[in-house]
């Protein structure tokens, strides 16, 4: 008679978010639910996984801050040395793609890291969280998403941190990796990976302390600068613009983004979302080149939300401009 397997260990830890909102007097829906709760709502979670359920917030996601993420990073660091086998955090869909990118950086191990949220609550009709949640957790337990960094399941489909992004404002296909496209699927209570990523080889980001303010602003067209020129005095360490096309400013504003890039570090990434950022082909003022030229960095196939906690962890673990530029190369 063979013996009986343990089931795996996983963390659940619930930060707020659509998935935990129910219905207030006032009208409206407000996070209310944890983690145990949530847990419990799905049926047949309890035979996935032996999970501990904690709630360490209870808001809407656009209020988490990346010190918020930082903490989740380092209980979840604190689980796998205990011997849990993955991690699921539980938030609202807003900045899902910013706390995976931001996980993906902060834990160091090849353990399965999941994201995960709704986007309908749990009173409305045909809400998904609990479908997620039962989602996440086969992929968080499952060998196929070991070494994969953090990933974020949602509508069934798995995606990696470094792609993924929010496209749509109502919709549970509301997410998408567009330059790479999702890395497998849940179905048949089976995770299915269809391709895989190499987590890019960086330096451990160990952060301790506050946080560098990083500012990021989005180029539109005929903008004249003064927000631009009014980084450096509003007290940022650190600057990522978002530019038009491949990454480009109005022509007369290109002085100004080299004034600001000789004060701090300067990323240039796309306002577009998908694609990479030129390095060399358009050459008159304001281009790419042009920009490169005047000290700016490259941010790849970084968007400006992930560019910015790159920035963030980088400049707050003290990294000088030639590590700068090489975490931002191995994102190209």
């Amino acid at each position: 008679m063979s013996a009986v397997l343990p089931l795996p260990r996983l963390l659940v830890l619930s930060l707020g978010g659509t998935i935990t909102m129910t219905a207030s007097a006032d009208g409206g829906i407000l996070p209310t639910l944890g983690a145990a709760e949530l847990v419990a709502a799905v049926p047949g979670l309890a035979e996935v996984a032996q999970i501990e359920a904690r709630s360490p917030l209870k808001v809407g996601s656009a209020s988490l801050t990346l010190e918020n993420i930082a903490a989740v990073a380092a209980d979840i660091s604190a689980g796998f040395a205990q011997g849990v086998d993955g991690a699921i955090v539980i938030q609202g869909t807003d900045t899902i793609e910013e706390t995976a990118f931001a996980l993906d950086l902060l834990v160091q191990d090849e353990r399965p890291v999941v994201v995960v949220g709704a986007m309908r609550g749990p009173q409305q009709p045909g809400a998904d969280g609990p479908a997620n949640l039962h989602a996440a957790a086969l992929v968080a337990i499952s060998k196929e998403a070991r070494g994969l960094g953090a990933l974020v399941v949602m509508n069934d489909e798995i995606h990696a941190a470094r792609f993924v992004r929010k496209a749509h404002t109502a919709l549970t296909s509301a997410f998408v990796s567009e330059m790479a496209g999702p890395l497998g699927l849940v179905a048949e209570g089976r995770v299915r990976m269809l391709a895989r990523v190499v987590r890019p080889s960086l330096p451990a980001l160990a952060v301790t302390g506050a946080l560098p303010p990083v500012a990021l602003l989005k180029i539109a067209m005929g903008d004249d600068g003064r927000l631009l020129r009014a980084v450096p005095e509003l007290g940022f360490a650190g600057l990522v613009i978002e530019g038009a096309g491949a990454g480009h400013v109005p022509a007369a504003i290109a002085a100004s983004v080299g004034e600001v890039a000789a004060q701090m570090p300067v990323v240039l990434a796309s306002r577009t979302l998908a694609g990479p950022v030129f390095e060399r082909t358009y050459a008159y003022p304001g281009s790419e080149i042009d920009l490169l030229t005047r000290g700016v960095l490259c941010a790849g196939l970084l968007t400006g939300v992930k560019a910015r906690l790159l920035l963030t962890l980088a400049l707050a673990c003290g990294w000088d401009r030639t590590a700068l530029a090489r975490a931002f190369t191995a994102y190209g």
